[in-house]
């Protein structure tokens, strides 16, 4: 009986020491998940601070985006104002040809505010040769906008007649600069320095009888837009490149008449030493004939006795034939 209690207390014992060890391993392990889940709630609230940081930070960026936006828009809104009034729009225009002519031509084959002998000036003319070709800028903003803001198809019909008239107006005014007997060529440019004033000007109305296009030849101007005009230039490039290659064959057939008349005037001294020195040789070989000559004699001279020199030299009064 003792046995068996002492054996059922071990028992009890061990269950109580396993069942001990099982507690404190289970805490062990809910420890160890708890840090874990501490880290990793640490990590997402660190992650979370970060992303919150980022969004400040964008939030920066975007306000100050919009600021920088409001400012342009301000901008814009000065600009339009400022194109309100045409000189400054002209000055606009002039500063875009000037642009797209220092882009594609050298300095030298264009000139700016070009004068006449009136004291008009145009805005620029490109030289080719001898002649120039005379190119104003014009810009008819103001009724190309009432155009486009018309709130009706009638009256948009009405302003797009007087933006007709205006942009012929602006064709009569540029018609004046051709002056053939300044140096221009018998045509001019009219720079649009806007793609959709050229579209509304040029090819809406294509190039039947009585539009704009039909007018603006009639006057011998022929109206450009920034892309058109550049293609313009490209095809005065290849002119240029030809008047270039032109000159350079003039002053190279230049030089060579320029040598051969050298070549003609150094023949002429090559004749002339040429006959010097055979003149030179004959005199030569007729010397070396009399020195031979009277080599000879003076050794026949010498060999011949006293006595027989009279003889031999013909007598006392015989003079030798120097010939």
């Amino acid at each position: 009986m003792e046995i068996t209690g002492i054996i059922t207390l071990a028992l009890v014992v061990v269950l109580v020491i396993l069942f001990l060890w099982d507690r404190m391993r289970q805490e062990r392990k809910w420890r160890e998940q708890g840090d874990a889940l501490s880290r990793t709630v640490g990590e997402r609230i660190a992650d979370t601070t970060r992303v919150f940081g980022e969004v400040k930070q964008s939030l920066g960026k975007l306000e100050e985006g919009t600021r920088q936006i409001e400012a342009v828009g301000r901008d814009l809104t000065s600009l339009q104002e400022v194109l309100r009034a045409p000189k400054f729009r002209g000055g606009l225009g002039e500063l875009m040809l000037e642009r797209l002519l220092e882009d594609v031509l050298p300095r030298r084959n264009y000139r700016l505010q070009y004068p006449f002998q009136s004291g008009e000036a145009v805005d620029a003319v490109i030289e080719l040769g001898e002649r120039r070709v005379p190119i104003d800028s014009k810009f008819p903003l103001d009724d190309f906008q009432r155009m486009l803001s018309a709130g009706s198809d009638a009256e948009r019909a009405s302003l797009r007649r007087q933006f007709v008239r205006t942009v012929r107006k602006h064709v009569d005014n540029v018609a004046r600069y051709i002056r053939t007997d300044e140096g221009t060529f018998d045509f001019a440019l009219m720079y649009i320095p806007a793609e959709n004033v050229y579209y509304e000007t040029i090819l809406r109305e294509g190039v039947e009888e009585g539009g704009v296009y039909s007018y603006a030849l009639g006057k011998r101007v022929i109206p450009v837009s920034p892309n058109s005009f550049y293609a313009y230039l490209q095809v005065i490039i290849l002119g240029l490149r030809g008047l270039h290659i032109e000159q350079a064959a003039r002053e190279i057939q230049g030089q060579l008449g320029r040598l051969q008349g050298e070549l003609t005037s150094f023949q002429d001294d090559f004749d002339t030493l040429g006959r010097h020195i055979r003149n030179a040789a004959g005199k030569h070989d007729e010397a070396a004939r009399k020195l031979y000559r009277l080599g000879d004699r003076l050794k026949l001279a010498g060999e011949t006795p006293v006595d027989r020199l009279s003889e031999s030299t013909g007598g006392p009064s015989h003079q030798p034939d120097d010939s």
